[in-house]
């Protein structure tokens, strides 16, 4: 799908720099694609907040110790 956009002319610069001119399309697609998987990243971090509970956890008493054990328990 084309799209228009307006850049500042140091930004063009920068990417015809790093891209080229011929590839400014597929750069800047892979730049919004990583883009948005970041802030599909953090959508899922911040809905998870809140959902472990402040009570009694098997890791308050030692947490390295937990974190070992559970290593250990993983190939």
């Amino acid at each position: 799908m084309r799209v228009n956009i307006t850049l500042p002319e140091e930004v063009v610069r920068e990417l015809d720099r790093r891209a080229g001119a011929g590839s400014r399309s597929a750069y800047i697609a892979r730049a919004v694609e990583r883009a948005l998987e970041d802030d599909h990243r953090w959508e899922l971090i911040e809905s998870a907040v809140g959902s472990v509970s402040d009570g009694d956890h098997e890791w308050n008493e030692d947490a390295g110790r937990w974190v070992r054990n559970q290593r250990r328990g993983s190939p």
